[in-house]
C-alpha cells in the first residue's frame, strides 16, 4: 500500500454514516475502512501544515500567498435524532 491516512471518529458514530473529502462522498470499501473508531484511508490525505517564518513573511508583504493542497475530510451522522457533521484531522504516526 502506497499511503494511509487514520482518522479518529468522534464518539457516537454508529453503524450509519457518510464521509466526505473535500465535499465528495467516499465510498467505504473503496476509498476507506472502518477500523473501531478509526477512519483508515486508503491513500495519504494531504495536510498543508505548518508555515515557516520566511512564508510568513512573504505572505505579510503581499509577495506571495499560501496554495498548498489540503483536503478536508468531513464525517455526518446522527445523534438522538438530530444530525451532526464533525471534520476530521489525520493522526500523526
Amino acid at each position: 500500500m502506497e499511503g494511509q491516512s487514520r482518522l479518529h471518529l468522534p464518539p457516537g458514530v454508529g453503524d450509519r454514516y457518510q464521509v466526505y473529502v473535500n465535499g465528495v462522498l467516499q465510498e467505504p470499501g473503496r476509498d476507506f475502512d472502518r477500523v473501531g473508531d478509526e477512519l483508515i484511508f486508503r491513500r495519504t490525505l494531504a495536510q498543508e501544515g505548518r508555515l515557516g517564518p520566511i512564508r510568513w513573511l512573504s505572505m505579510l508583504l503581499g509577495v506571495a500567498g499560501t496554495y498548498r493542497k489540503h483536503e478536508t475530510v468531513d464525517v455526518a451522522y446522527e445523534v438522538d435524532d438530530r444530525r451532526r457533521v464533525a471534520t476530521l484531522t489525520p493522526v500523526d504516526s
